[in-house]
């Protein structure tokens, strides 16, 4: 077999060991193997990066193991070519597992260019993903204390949550706060409604008829605490997620809403000619425009799908492979010549749950063709399924926009009638003659052509 890196090495990372072997090859065809084991401290990763460049060498792999692999990467980043590789797509032999030896392996299989490097984005960019995945983590908690909220509310039989929308709202949140002072009359409560809740006194009054024990108001105060707590913890997260992609977005500074491309505010991107070449990717923030019209995409949903994915399209051969890295995509799973049963594939975790979320979203914003996607997926695939495929195509349709710097253009809910008119103009018409009618069709204009 070819060697293709002479002078390379593979590491085996640990949370207190990393051990490394490198190996050099002669241009007689002598090779030379040497293992050590070091520490995983600052001072002990400098003696590795010593240890590596006595020999000259040109590349580096190692696994991704958790969070252990990203302090070595900082090291090493700028002085060796370095590898992130799938611990999948590495096994080794079973039976024969010890740490040098995964080590000799990662160094065996480089050597000969067997290897796959996982995408590692720039260092700016794990810091605003580091600060995304972080508030992410706030606003799940921010959800859970919610929950727990009401769970204190149905245990003592207020039924507040039915009758509003969010209990942490203007008229929700003095009612709390009357419920902990003491007060538990429910008219007196119910006449602290605001705005349009007014018109439901007598539901108020109903749902605030309860058994509020002091260990109740212990426990709401308590959490509304914590749920003030994280809102100004999520607003500092905000401004230097901001600070972050301003800083990102070079000296221009984001982009104003006049920066976008002409056109409706929900407008798939225009049809590129082919042999074309794109145009230069944008900055955080002209992306983060460019995104935010796409049905479901909110800020904090751009904010961290960017994080993720970068705005430089350029470096994922097509959408296919940026659904895929994603786990979006659907597997494969054949044998015999069968097609078998395969679920999504494993992928980033963090941007497949954005844009889920997103897909949610996007499913209920009136007249959008992802709307009309789902409802034609959901009836025989199951609605978990067809959230997916939105999610899919929703990532799809944001790589093109961030490709070639083109406005959205919304195709609409009628987009699949339209692309097989005559095919539902018959199911229609089959339809009404079984229900015993008899129709004929006249068209009223000539048949509407997808853009």
């Amino acid at each position: 077999m070819d060697v293709l890196f002479r002078f390379c090495a593979g590491l085996d990372i640990h949370k207190k060991t990393v051990v490394a072997c490198r190996v050099r090859t002669s241009p007689h065809g002598r090779i030379e193997r040497e293992t050590r084991t070091f520490g995983t401290t600052t001072r002990a990763l400098l003696a590795l990066l010593d240890w590596l460049r006595e020999w000259g060498l040109t590349h580096v792999a190692m696994e991704s193991t958790g969070e252990y692999w990203r302090p070595v990467w900082a090291i090493l980043e700028g002085h060796l070519e370095l590898l992130l590789v799938n611990p999948q797509h590495v096994k080794n032999v079973p039976g024969r597992k010890t740490d040098v030896q995964d080590a000799e392996w990662l160094a065996e299989l480089l050597r000969h260019g067997l290897l796959k490097a996982s995408f590692v984005p720039p260092q700016p960019q794990r810091e605003l993903r580091d600060l995304t995945r972080g508030r992410t983590l706030l606003v799940e908690e921010r959800a859970r204390v919610l929950n727990r909220i009401q769970k204190v509310l149905e245990a003592a039989n207020i039924k507040l949550a039915s009758v509003v929308s969010d209990i942490n709202g203007v008229s929700a949140r003095a009612m709390l706060a009357a419920l902990i002072a003491g007060e538990s009359d429910p008219e007196v409560l119910a006449a602290l409604a605001r705005g349009r809740l007014q018109r439901k006194q007598e539901e108020l009054t109903e749902a605030l008829l309860g058994s509020v024990r002091e260990h109740h108001r212990f426990l709401l105060q308590e959490h509304l605490t914590h749920l003030d707590f994280l809102d100004t913890r999520i607003a500092a997260f905000d401004a230097q997620i901001v600070a972050a992609i301003d800083r990102l977005s070079g000296p221009t500074g984001p982009a104003g809403p006049d920066d976008t491309a002409d056109g409706d505010a929900f407008s798939v991107p225009a049809r590129p000619v082919r042999g074309a070449q794109p145009p230069p990717p944008p900055s955080y923030a002209e992306a983060i425009a460019l995104v935010l019209p796409i049905p479901g995409i909110a800020r904090r949903i751009a904010e961290g799908a960017l994080a993720e994915v970068g705005p430089d399209m350029a470096q994922y051969p097509g959408p296919g492979h940026l659904t895929s890295w994603s786990g979006l995509a659907p597997g494969n799973r054949q044998s015999g010549g069968k097609s078998l049963p395969a679920g999504t594939r494993h992928g980033n975790a963090t941007l497949r749950k954005l844009m889920v979320q997103a897909a949610h979203g996007a499913i209920r914003t009136k007249g959008s063709y992802f709307g009309a996607l789902y409802h034609r997926l959901a009836p025989r695939r199951g609605k978990k399924r067809a959230i997916v495929a939105v999610a899919r195509s929703l990532l799809v349709v944001l790589y093109h926009v961030l490709r070639w710097r083109e406005p959205y253009r919304e195709l609409g809910s009628d987009y699949f009638d339209r692309r097989q008119q005559e095919h539902t103009a018959n199911h229609l018409l089959q339809r009404l003659q079984k229900l015993g009618y008899e129709v004929s069709l006249t068209p009223t204009r000539p048949a509407a052509v997808p853009a």
